[in-house]
């Protein structure tokens, strides 16, 4: 898949106080890890995907950035690559993932790979996080409006919170049509919401989106 809108406004709000070890799910390209390393030169980040031309295509984006020491691309499934790592603990885990729940497929495997799902991918990872998150860590996940509900009242199952929500808009006077949503282990009382629009007006950015990414596209 292409780098993207929900990618790049992922990489550029999640919330990286504290965060020095960080595991990217899904890393596509590695858009994402990139801003990461880019927004903290503490960071360590892992990055994984299950398919094989991501891992080739991430790992040389990694290989060829500023911040390739602290990058490392892994040519896995979440699972699988906590199987194989099973004490391994993260400050934050971010991740883009699938969201078309028993959606019609098209007929494109890798498209269908990098975003169809079903709801048993949502409980392991909110399974795996509550494991390997460290006790201040974060997942922080951009979904749609309707993922993020379901989430939200799956998570307290795997003693994890909801406690920042982003809530994304095309323009002003349109719906929500994504969620950036953080959990955590601490049960606030509130989930804390910001809201976030992507354009002032037909093809204009908003000063709030040029903020939140000039440090990344050359056009801002």
């Amino acid at each position: 898949m292409k780098i993207n809108t929900d990618a790049v406004l992922l990489g550029a709000l999640a919330n990286l106080e504290e965060s020095k070890r960080i595991l990217d799910i899904g890393t596509g390209t590695g858009v994402i890890a990139l801003m990461l390393a880019q927004r903290n030169h503490e960071s360590f980040l892992d990055a994984i995907d299950i398919d094989a031309t991501a891992f080739e295509k991430s790992s040389f984006n990694f290989a060829n950035s500023l911040f390739h020491e602290r990058l490392n691309a892994h040519h896995s499934g979440f699972l699988e690559f906590f199987d194989l790592n099973p004490a391994s603990k993260y400050d934050l885990i971010v991740s883009n993932p699938p969201y078309f729940l028993n959606a019609l497929q098209s007929p494109e495997e890798k498209r269908n790979l990098s975003k169809h799902t079903n709801e048993q991918f949502f409980i392991d990872l909110l399974r795996a996080a509550n494991h390997h998150l460290s006790d201040s860590g974060k997942l922080e996940i951009i979904v749609p409006v309707d993922i993020s509900l379901m989430l939200q009242e799956l998570a307290p199952d795997f003693h994890l919170f909801p406690h920042h929500c982003y809530k994304i808009r095309s323009y002003p006077d349109k719906a929500t049509i994504r969620h950036i949503i953080s959990f955590s282990k601490k049960n606030d009382p509130v989930l804390e919401f910001k809201d976030f629009c992507i354009y002032a007006q037909q093809g204009v950015h908003s000063m709030q989106y040029k903020l939140a990414l000039k440090d990344f596209f050359t056009i801002f």
